[in-house]
């Protein structure tokens, strides 16, 4: 059974002020007296007062909150993408109601479903592909969006993310630059950016006159699928002297699959990921991957967003916070 909860009329009894006195400190501390701020803070933490936003949600007012829907949460891409968010919507006092859907448009729909629900003020997307009725609803809805790590394909409404495939290409380019000439890509889950990334790698292929050859599984990506994919890719082309994986993961699981068949990094097997996590940069050799600034698209995806909810002309539309090719000493 449910406790009661204590309510304003507690707080203000404990005070010695009005209801509606204890409701202006909750909105904007500054409205009342530096002393009476201090006697209602104190009876707040006694109490374990818990806001009730309903009623301003119910009456249409602005939730002050900023729905974010992610593929993931063990992704580390989308934790430092969600650090970067929060870094600005907490100093701007907005809430943040996350929503998590394992990459599946259809559960995608289920989510944003139940975050419109709440009234968010604005919406924080991390895929360019949506259910129609996810696309029906968002327009219903009439709020501003973002969506994330894309700055190329066609958004919604604003975008903040980078160019996957000219990445992908770059990388390709400059592990062939390093001499390899039998390079394989290695993707997991098949979402979109994957694909296109997909894309750039083949480009490269295709203009250094080279045969792409690619080993995918639509399974999540890992260090263990990491390895079984580089082993797929040596039976399947034994001549395989280079790999690129869609992200650090998988390129992490090959490095160490390398490492137990004995084969030297790059002599005998060239690797490179996507993403430059902490983990590739500290291992031997340091791995060679794209840097994505993702906490920066975070804060940017949410200042955007912000500003738009003032009023704000947002320009351009789609923001490129770049990357850069980090080397490493895996090629």
């Amino acid at each position: 059974m449910k406790k009661k909860r204590p309510v304003l009329q507690d707080v203000a009894n404990k005070v010695g002020v009005t209801k509606m006195t204890v409701s202006r400190y909750l909105r904007n501390p500054d409205q009342v007296s530096a002393a009476l701020q201090q006697k209602i803070a104190v009876a707040l933490d006694e109490l374990g007062y818990i806001p009730n936003r309903a009623p301003d949600i119910l009456s249409n007012a602005t939730s002050r909150a900023i729905g974010v829907l992610l593929p993931s949460l063990t992704n580390q891409v989308f934790a430092e993408v969600l650090r970067g968010i929060e870094s600005v919507t907490d100093a701007h006092n907005y809430q943040t109601m996350l929503a998590h859907y394992g990459y599946l448009p259809e559960r995608e729909e289920e989510r944003l479903t139940s975050l419109l629900s709440f009234n968010i003020d604005g919406l924080i997307l991390s895929e360019r592909n949506h259910t129609p009725r996810t696309l029906k609803m968002i327009e219903v809805a009439g709020i501003p969006v973002v969506e994330l790590m894309d700055c190329v394909t066609p958004c919604l409404d604003l975008a903040v993310g980078f160019d996957n495939f000219e990445a992908a290409r770059q990388m390709t380019q400059q592990i062939i630059a390093h001499g390899h000439r039998h390079v394989v890509y290695l993707g997991a889950r098949l979402d979109e950016r994957t694909l296109i990334k997909q894309q750039g790698y083949e480009q490269a292929m295709l203009d250094a006159g080279l045969q792409p050859h690619c080993i995918m599984t639509d399974r999540a990506s890992s260090y263990s699928s990491g390895g079984e994919l580089l082993r797929l890719a040596q039976k399947e082309y034994p001549q395989v002297d280079s790999i690129f994986c869609t992200n650090d993961d998988l390129a992490v699981g090959a490095m160490l699959e390398c490492q137990r068949q004995g084969l030297s990094i790059p002599q005998d097997m060239a690797i490179a990921g996507f993403h430059g996590h902490d983990i590739g940069q500290v291992m031997v050799p340091k791995l060679a991957s794209v840097l994505t600034l993702r906490e920066r698209m975070g804060q940017v995806a949410a200042q955007s967003l912000l500003a738009k909810l003032r009023g704000e002309a947002v320009n351009p539309r789609m923001i490129d916070t770049g990357f850069t090719l980090l080397l490493g000493g895996s090629l």
